[in-house]
């Protein structure tokens, strides 16, 4: 965790002009309100998931439970657990693949769509 009190760790995978994926290490502010129309739970995994793929929207993906390990297109790899935020902004392009290391029947998460043109408040360190 953060050792600030008004952020929390967190990961925003983007895409270059080529239309490959990376990502950012940071953190999101706190305390700040998020423009969101709607967040829905998710325990299940959708074929589309898995293999390469671009994020569907522009949306915060919180993990409940559950540890995995994303690749970008540089093959560079992060990893997501609970206590860290991830911000999906590779919404086109050749996209991210996940694999679960642990609680693979546990991923339990949040999504949460931003609404267009919505600050993230996301802080690259």
């Amino acid at each position: 965790m953060s050792d600030n009190n008004n952020e929390i760790p967190a990961i925003r995978l983007l895409r270059n002009a080529d239309g490959e994926s990376f990502f950012e290490i940071g953190k999101v502010r706190t305390q700040l309100k998020i423009k969101s129309e709607e967040f829905w739970f998710a325990n299940t995994i959708d074929s589309w998931q898995i293999g390469a793929h671009a994020a569907p929207r522009k949306q915060f993906v919180i993990t409940l439970s559950g540890k995995l390990k994303f690749t970008t297109s540089d093959e560079r790899t992060f990893i997501i657990e609970p206590g860290i935020v991830l911000l999906a902004e590779d919404i086109d392009g050749e996209g991210h693949q996940w694999e679960m290391i642990e609680g693979y029947e546990n991923w339990h998460r949040i999504y949460i769509p931003l609404v267009e043109d919505s600050e993230s408040y996301f802080i690259k360190d």
